[in-house]
């Protein structure tokens, strides 16, 4: 084998492993965060709410003008006699300059986010969140400093850094509620009940690991020569050039959030009322940790193959191949099939004990809480990827304005979904809500699929369908069986709850995953799908290059 393959293949590896670490991190962080805060209630509700405001605030700054308008300029300052180093410094120097004046802003302005994302008429948890706004919106800054370094390391062909970092601040994080647990202090705990040293730990470990995120790709920086040295001044440099691909995915940004907004508004206030009530109520805390696994498959799947397909699909679009375009989104169609549609079966198919397991900590009330809402999220896993494919080829075609209508539809149902949730008993709030956002990418995707057939004819949506069908009866039939098997399993395996109810429905939940892979792939290849053979070669050749290397 040639050394560029060893390397490509080694490059390959590392980045896999450091999102599978990284993801898997992220979920055990998750399990613990419900240890520490509960995955119900005003007070999980709190944190939840503050540590989510500083995304949503980085998304609205510059998430979609970063990707859109400044990669591109890196790239091209890359043909520069300096390397771009001079670029690339007046940028950081600029970025850091407005990322702190809005951080500090923001922060400043924290009471008014938690009344605008907080919807409760408990003064004491109010405050709490407030208090914990405070001290998690300065990630801001290291948001866009993360997103800056990372690309630049990115724009140098230095991926393995920019991967990694995530998993690093999942740990710092995890070392932090490990910190809390073991401190000895209450562990979902009233919002009456916060001490400063609770607040600061969970808080202020929050906001570290995210800096800490930041800071670690500095190390690379320097080692491939990058050196930075303050210089102001942009006049000149191809920034006065605000795309309408920037100001389509800024649009696009701000719907989500505005969807986002009511999205929070409604759950924080079904916690309200359940609290007034006394009944168990799920809430954001219960929603985030199921987004979360819902994202899980998502991201290393869906996304994973989408974006390997996207330089084939932008050449192609690009060059005025239409049929080439058809033939890659059928792809990217068909193939996540092969390993979602097994996965949701499964994971629908043992919901309360996935939740059991993960949320090893919490009362079965407050886990049955999570399990609702995970039934009606994991469903959407499957038309979230046509949406998230159906976007990649709007991009590949520079069509983002008709990104920004989808995601409009997409936001509109969720939000009316979510305003009838909202007159919902509580307890039934989060679940409608949930359905609702499948529902939203369901018709979103749709709307997509009709764009395009328009614009390019026959897209293959009966050929997919029948690859669905061949891999979801299985799926569905493997997923019952095995589904009884581990129901029948986990109270004879974890007799008590705690660190061996995520042990062993860990283990149990892990094997039940290889016999469901193997099931379907198995029957699905059999019925002649050749999309399972295409899915699992390149898997172990990258499984190959890795030993190799």
């Amino acid at each position: 084998m040639s050394a560029p393959a060893q390397s490509v293949g080694r490059s390959g590896a590392v980045m896999a492993a450091g999102t599978l670490v990284s993801r898997v991190a992220g979920l055990l962080r998750a399990a613990l965060l419900g240890s520490v805060i509960g995955t119900a209630g005003l007070a999980a509700d709190a944190f939840t709410v503050a540590n989510t405001l500083p995304n949503s605030f980085y998304l609205l700054l510059a998430g979609g003008t970063l990707n859109a308008v400044l990669v591109p300029q890196i790239v091209r300052a890359r043909a520069r006699p300096d390397g771009g180093e001079d670029f690339v410094n007046r940028l950081i120097t600029v970025a850091i300059a407005l990322f702190v004046v809005a951080t500090v802003v923001l922060t400043v302005l924290a009471p008014v986010w938690v009344r605008v994302y907080f919807d409760t008429d408990d003064a004491v948890a109010t405050r709490l969140a407030t208090i914990f706004a405070f001290v998690c919106i300065p990630q801001v800054l290291f948001y866009g400093l993360f997103t800056i370094f990372g690309q630049v390391l990115n724009a140098h062909g230095r991926f393995a850094a920019f991967t990694w970092a995530p998993a690093l601040a999942n740990v710092i994080a995890l070392a932090g509620l490990l910190w809390f647990r073991e401190a000895g202090l209450p562990l979902q705990a009233d919002p009456g009940a916060w001490t400063p040293e609770m607040i600061a730990i969970l808080a202020g470990t929050a906001t570290l690991s995210i800096a800490v995120q930041a800071v670690a790709l500095v190390v690379p920086l320097r080692r491939m020569g990058f050196r930075y040295r303050p210089r102001w001044g942009l006049r000149g440099h191809g920034f006065g050039e605000v795309s309408k691909v920037a100001r389509w995915s800024f649009g696009s940004v701000v719907v989500i959030q505005l969807g986002f907004v009511v999205t929070n508004r409604v759950l924080t206030r079904a916690s309200d009322l359940g609290a007034e009530a006394g009944v168990t109520t799920a809430g954001m805390a219960s929603f985030a940790p199921a987004l979360l696994m819902t994202m899980l498959p998502h991201g290393l799947v869906t996304v994973s193959l989408v974006t390997a397909l996207y330089t084939r699909l932008s050449q192609a679009a690009s060059d005025g191949d239409h049929a080439t375009v058809v033939r890659y989104h059928r792809q990217g169609l068909r193939l996540p099939s092969v390993i979602l549609l097994p996965v949701v079966a499964l994971v629908l198919a043992t919901v309360p004990v996935v939740t059991a397991t993960f949320f090893f900590d919490n009362s079965l009330d407050q886990t049955r809480a999570v399990a609702t809402v995970l039934v009606g999220l994991f469903g959407g896993v499957v038309p979230l990827g046509w949406l998230y494919l159906n976007d990649r080829v709007f991009y590949a075609q520079q069509q983002t304005f008709w990104s920004f209508r989808t995601q409009c539809v997409v936001t509109g149902t969720s939000t009316v979904v979510a305003l009838v949730a909202a007159t919902l008993p509580p307890t039934r709030t989060a679940t409608v809500l949930a359905f609702g956002q499948t529902l939203a990418y369901a018709v979103g995707a749709l709307v997509g699929f009709l764009v395009l057939q328009r614009q390019h004819g026959h897209l293959g949506l009966r050929g997919a369908a029948s690859v669905y069908v061949r891999v979801g009866v299985p799926a569905v039939v493997g997923a019952v069986l095995i589904g009884l098997a581990v129901h029948a399993l986990f109270p004879v395996l974890v007799a008590d709850r705690g660190w061996s109810a995520l042990l062993g429905g860990g283990l149990l939940l892990g094997a039940a995953g290889v016999l469901q892979l193997a099931v379907t792939w198995t029957a699905a290849h059999l019925l002649g799908v050749r999309e399972v053979g295409e899915f699992v070669r390149p898997v172990a050749r990258r499984l190959h290059l890795a030993r190799r290397g």
